[in-house]
């Protein structure tokens, strides 16, 4: 009131009338209301805008679930309609369909165009016509990561729409920009992944440990959707590759642990299943989406086998002994598509997790490994150039020592581990003279049974049966005997008291 007042008064100063009531909150709250706040109060005012700002969230968060619906609906009528028909092509080949349609659709665009204003009709035509880059069917892994995603953000509060939209507005930009070499790709998606970074450190005072999280969210979000398109891209060479490295593995399956130094030995049951879950996790690496789950791949890789080499030498393995063992386990395994994953990981991975950490370190080790193997040469291996050619050629294969001709330092294991494949030699000799053997008695068996069955058939033509008619009942011999009547009755017995 005293506010009140003093309006008042100033007004009737200025020769101005002024009405009590104009003065007052809109809200009824019974204090002075400013004109530059829409007539509302300090309080007030900020309780209005609040209550507008909180409105606007919810707004946004309802229009990205509905957004998220829609994907699904039209998912499952997309499932629904093309249920009945059967899938005769490979995931692969379908990437190679897609871009190719791409890149018609892109020639079009270009030769259809003959005047600046033309051109831009015809971009704006091409942006809403359905092409398989643009408007494609989000696949299960999408929407559940999409899903995934938006709820993660709801803990960052004013952040985590900021990042929504900016992840939004970087994948529209990327659909525009499929005509881009990988490379320009690559580099859009690193300045991206650095701008939200700083934004997260700088403006918005998000902690270091939460920024790493959301960098993790946000290129698991990005990459699910873009893996179609940057993983072994079609105008690039990574397919060359991986043939090319997939024939070299396999002409080298005659290396041994031996020739390459691994201090692992697979007799030990424990050691061997360490290796078999190496084998496995470096495969399974191929079917991941997001390259840090590829990178986590690798990394429980190398920790089986650290794992492996400790229970073998019984103390703490060294970088010395982990490479040969990872290029062993490289060469055992032949993991399908190893460069392009390599590729992928190096052009679309968080670079803090590549510069940084064991992800980074454990990946280099591999870079280096696939780098020996296309490299690898009869030097590497101690073996003369002659040797290492036949080897190459399947010529021959590497020898084993025969017990005499081991020298005194070799150790027990591997005089072992001949015994052992001198013993599986034998059982293997064993097993296929027993099968043969079993083979010849189940020949004989039958040839047995058709003799027998023929035997019995030319008896049964020889001799056939004949069922002759039963015969007449013969007549009591004494049934002709006319004199019978004559004959004195038989004796009858009698009974006497005694």
């Amino acid at each position: 009131s005293l506010n009140r007042r003093k309006m008042s008064l100033k007004s009737e100063r200025r020769g101005i009338h002024v009405d009590q009531s104009e003065l007052l909150c809109k809200k009824g709250c019974g204090y002075y209301g400013n004109p530059a706040w829409q007539g509302f109060c300090s309080k007030c005012w900020r309780e209005e805008y609040h209550k507008a700002r909180q409105k606007q969230i919810q707004e946004d968060w309802e229009l990205a679930e509905r957004l998220q619906r829609e994907e699904e609906e039209a998912y499952a009528s997309s499932q629904s309609t093309q249920g009945a028909q059967s899938l005769t092509f490979s995931k692969f080949e379908e990437k190679k369909t897609n871009e190719k349609t791409r890149k018609v659709t892109t020639v079009k665009k270009f030769f259809t165009a003959s005047s600046r204003t033309g051109a831009k009709k015809a971009e704006i035509q091409e942006a809403k016509a359905p092409s398989p880059s643009i408007n494609r069917q989000a696949s299960i892994e999408t929407d559940r990561v999409s899903k995934e995603f938006i709820e993660f953000l709801k803990t960052y509060h004013k952040p985590g729409q900021d990042i929504y939209k900016q992840c939004k507005l970087f994948l529209d930009t990327m659909n525009h920009k499929r005509d881009l070499s990988i490379e320009e790709q690559s580099e859009c998606a690193q300045d991206f992944y650095q701008n939200v970074a700083e934004k997260l450190q700088t403006r918005w005072k998000v902690p270091p440990e939460k920024v790493e999280k959301a960098m993790d969210q946000i290129e698991k979000y990005i990459m699910t959707r873009q893996y179609k398109y940057v993983f072994c891209p079609e105008t690039t060479d990574d397919e060359k590759k991986d043939l090319a490295v997939q024939k070299r593995i396999r002409a080298l399956h005659w290396v041994t642990p031996q020739m390459l130094c691994v201090p692992v030995n697979e007799e030990i049951p424990e050691v061997s299943d360490m290796v078999v879950k190496a084998i496995t996790d470096i495969i399974e690496m191929d079917s991941k989406r997001v390259p840090r789950d590829k990178l986590a791949c690798i990394t429980k890789c190398s920790k089986h086998i650290f794992n492996a080499i400790k229970v073998t030498k019984n103390e703490p393995a060294s970088a010395d002994d982990f490479l040969p063992t990872l290029i062993y386990i490289v060469l055992k395994g032949n993991p399908p598509r190893l460069q392009s994953n390599i590729q992928y990981i190096t052009r679309f991975c968080n670079p803090s997790r590549l510069m940084t950490g064991e992800d980074g370190y454990y990946f280099t080790n591999l870079c280096c490994a696939v780098a020996f193997i296309e490299k690898l040469d009869a030097q590497s291996l101690n073996l003369s150039q002659e040797d290492f050619d036949r080897f190459m050629t399947g010529q021959t294969s590497p020898k084993k020592q025969e017990p005499e001709s081991f020298s005194p330092d070799v150790c027990l294991g591997v005089k072992q581990m001949y015994k052992n494949l001198d013993l599986l030699s034998q059982l293997n000799e064993r097993q296929e003279r027993i099968v043969s053997e079993a083979k010849k008695l189940e020949k004989d068996l039958i040839d047995w049974t058709d003799g027998i069955t023929k035997e019995v058939q030319d008896i049964v033509e020889k001799y056939p049966l004949e069922i002759k008619p039963k015969n007449q009942a013969l007549a009591a011999i004494d049934s002709e005997n006319v004199e019978n009547d004559k004959l004195p009755p038989p004796l009858q017995p009698q009974v006497y008291a005694g």
